[in-house]
């Protein structure tokens, strides 16, 4: 089984496009440093590329579950950004 979890900030501009005549109807992409200082390219499709488009920006720090697929391009599975603000909240006081 190809899962993987990450933890890291948004480093890239998030871009988002729509793909014509196939199953999925948009892609965003975008790139991550993780918490050991390297680098990742995250992409979503459809609903979570659009969540990722809407809500996402620049440093905002996020953790993803995904696959990895050609390339080491992570494919988001699932994201959430508030458990993360609130972890380090409570890891800062």
């Amino acid at each position: 089984m190809n899962e993987c979890f990450f933890i890291g900030k948004i480093i890239s501009n998030i871009n988002f496009e729509f793909i014509y005549k196939s199953k999925n109807i948009a892609i965003t992409n975008f790139r991550m440093k993780l918490l050991d200082n390297n680098e990742i390219d995250v992409k979503a499709y459809n609903e979570l590329a659009d969540y990722c488009y809407s809500k996402l920006e620049i440093n905002d720090i996020i953790f993803i579950n995904g696959k990895i697929e050609t390339r080491g391009i992570i494919n988001i599975k699932k994201i959430k950004k508030e458990i993360i603000k609130k972890v380090l909240t409570f890891i800062e006081k």
